[in-house]
């Protein structure tokens, strides 16, 4: 039996959306700006005088290039408005939602099928410069936010996830154009791969891929769960392991003294700011978003309980929240008791 999403389905509210197939979506990538963000990355591709390789693209549940193939997978809901706002209301920020981002993702991407494209890293010269292919992917990484031997493209200083991601993330920052990445980067170790990657790209940008199929994995028609299911396991995978936060931090920030009981409460303080503190929070941890609106949610529901109030001027407090969060999130990255899931 072949189900079918009602005709104006992106009209429905969030409850009903929720009970759709994912795979019942009339979605595709032609005709939306998606198309427009690919294009973008052809053109820088053929800015750098590659002359064969254009990799394939197709709709999924995430963004990923697979083993074996030339192409990108690109997350479904980027290819309507209704769905991304969807994503934004379940996981508070879209990635790739905007033109920047998404051209980040996709040079990141890039760089995967592309070496896959040319199986790369069957080279020793390759293997000496990032290392291993056959190093297992790990299901979580504990990264070091201030070493200077990978460069930083995506959050979460993703090229220390694995050898693949370091070629991906390295591949990225070349291929950018005006990234002037020799600056940026002088007296980096990461330097010496950048130099690596540019060399290598001038040997290889005029041959044919050594692998040239148009094999797609989990694409959408595959995608069988419910929109429900799916965020409620995106949920859970990027919840766990939150930083955590004390009643003493909450109340070094605001207080339940008598003389401060007409001020306004600290939940309600921190609801009104909450899109900033998140912005400044991510901006100086590379979190996710989700996660620390997570603990931010959690610290609203503790301020209600111990009755605190806000009891400076807000100029004060805006920083105040923001460094204790950032604080909280930096511990637990350099104590090793948060780690980043992949």
């Amino acid at each position: 039996m072949i189900r079918r999403a009602p005709r104006r389905w992106y009209d429905l509210p969030t409850e009903k959306l929720f009970d759709l197939r994912i795979a019942d979506l009339p979605l595709k990538i032609e005709g939306t700006e998606l198309a427009g963000h690919i294009r973008a990355l052809y053109r820088e591709l053929k800015r750098r005088e590659f002359e064969f390789f254009r990799p394939h693209f197709w709709l999924s549940d995430e963004w990923f290039s697979p083993d074996g193939v030339p192409g990108i997978a690109i997350p479904f809901y980027l290819a309507h408005p209704r769905l991304k706002r969807l994503e934004r209301e379940q996981m508070v920020a879209i990635d790739g939602g905007s033109r920047a981002e998404c051209l980040m993702l996709l040079r990141h991407e890039a760089g995967h099928a592309l070496l896959n494209a040319y199986q790369l890293n069957r080279r020793r010269d390759w293997q000496r410069h990032f290392g291993r292919s056959s190093i297992k992917y790990p299901d979580t990484y504990l990264p070091r936010p201030y070493s200077k031997r990978y460069v930083i493209h995506l959050e979460n200083w993703y090229a220390q996830a694995h050898p693949h991601e370091d070629w991906a993330e390295t591949f990225a920052v070349w291929l950018k154009p005006g990234s002037d990445w020799r600056r940026r980067y002088k007296g980096w170790p990461a330097l010496k791969k950048l130099e690596y990657v540019d060399r290598l790209m001038r040997e290889i940008r005029g041959r044919r891929p050594r692998l040239r199929n148009r094999n797609e994995i989990l694409p959408l028609r595959s995608l069988t769960m419910t929109l429900r299911a799916y965020y409620a396991d995106k949920q859970k995978r990027y919840g766990r392991d939150q930083p955590e936060f004390l009643d003493r931090d909450l109340r070094r920030l605001f207080s339940d003294a008598e003389e401060h009981r007409h001020k306004e409460a600290a939940s309600h303080y921190l609801r009104r700011h909450r899109r900033e503190i998140l912005d400044v929070v991510t901006r100086w941890t590379s979190e996710y978003h989700y996660r620390i609106n997570e603990v931010l949610k959690a610290m609203i529901e503790r301020c209600d309980a111990l009755r605190l109030r806000v009891p400076r001027e807000e100029s004060e407090m805006r920083p105040e929240v923001s460094a204790c969060l950032t604080t909280i999130v930096m511990n637990k990255l350099h104590t090793g008791g948060f780690r980043v899931s992949l």
